[in-house]
């Protein structure tokens, strides 16, 4: 589902042409986007990037549409191998590594502030990094169309209507249905966000459905 057809089914379900309201559905639609990402780890929001440290900066600026570190690891230039960064808290790196010349491979890091990364030890060489971080996506209602939109196209769109029809005040019978809509909705999103996509099925078996006999 694009995002035309989205505003067209909004409007149907709401029976509003109304200009004010036709004007607010692109806030009704990021708004249900903002509690679906915030809500399930799906596919859509993680994303990877591979930077350079510098040598003698324990300073790592972080990707401009960062939100959240799923991993981070430091890449041996002669063995290409990685080494995975433990999370701490700034006073553990200032604590251990309070000289910024203490230099090595780094092995943990730490949230400086809202843009950088404190590194501990500092980098004694330009090693490479892999972050696997989360991210909010572009919005259906700029890029047309999104993962969510193509894949789960009933979330995105009772979500939507939630958020539609409490901005019309509409009657608390049909409140509770759309909101009962859309979590059945997310309950199927959140089998393949937070259940298939985290299971390993050689370890954990492939799903099933207990049979009684």
């Amino acid at each position: 589902m694009n995002y035309a057809t989205l505003t067209t089914l909004i409007q149907q379900y709401c029976e509003s042409t109304e200009t004010s309201f036709v004007a607010n559905i692109p806030t009704f639609v990021q708004l249900a986007e903002e509690r679906v990402y915030n809500t399930v780890q799906i596919p859509a929001i993680r994303r990877n990037q591979i930077g350079t440290l510098t040598i003698g900066n324990k300073y790592l600026t972080l990707p401009s549409d960062w939100l959240a570190t799923f991993s981070l690891a430091a890449i041996d230039p002669v063995t290409n191998a990685q080494e995975f960064l433990l999370d701490k808290d700034v006073n553990f790196i200032r604590q251990s590594y309070p000289d910024p010349d203490d230099q090595g491979k780094p092995k943990y890091y730490a949230i400086f502030d809202d843009n950088t990364f404190i590194l501990g030890p500092t980098p004694d060489l330009a090693y490479q990094v892999e972050m696997h971080y989360y991210y909010i996506p572009q919005s259906i209602v700029t890029a047309g169309t999104t993962w969510l939109g193509d894949n789960y196209e009933t979330v995105l769109l009772y979500g939507s209507l939630r958020e539609a029809y409490t901005y019309l005040k509409g009657e608390a019978d049909m409140m509770q249905y759309y909101e009962q809509k859309y979590q059945e909705a997310m309950q199927q999103l959140m089998r393949l966000g937070d259940g298939l996509n985290r299971r390993d099925s050689y370890r954990s078996g492939q799903v099933r459905i207990p049979v009684t006999s």
